[in-house]
């Protein structure tokens, strides 16, 4: 998994370096439509996102803190880290995560959500 991470690390760090070579001048004359640059713009954020996670994720290994749940604290299933080696979460929680994210106040009943404030 360590192997995978470094990969996923060179990949990414090329892929910024390729991004961030994409001449801009072609922009500024017009060549590139405002759409094009906002995609590029959202594929370099992307990149620097799983970067980070990456590089977190290779911090954990080196601390030995490398495949625990930062909520649940329990272990992350291998066939998880085997998919997505820098994950942070088990499925369980990774799943009550985005569900949060996804639709705030998704599960409350709708009396309740006086009660939250």
């Amino acid at each position: 998994m360590q192997e995978n991470l470094r990969e996923q690390r060179l990949f990414r760090q090329e892929q910024l370096r390729q991004i961030a070579a994409a001449p801009r001048a072609e922009y500024l004359r017009g060549r590139r439509s405002a759409a094009q640059n906002e995609v590029q713009i959202k594929l370099a954020a992307s990149a620097r996102m799983v970067l980070a996670d990456v590089e977190a994720a290779l911090c954990r290994m080196a601390e030995g803190r490398y495949g625990g749940c930062r909520l649940c604290r329990r272990p992350i299933d291998r066939e998880r880290l085997l998919i997505v080696p820098q994950a942070r979460y088990c499925s369980r929680c990774q799943q009550v995560r985005e569900a949060g994210t996804a639709a705030p106040g998704a599960g409350t009943p709708p009396g309740a959500r006086g009660a939250e404030r």
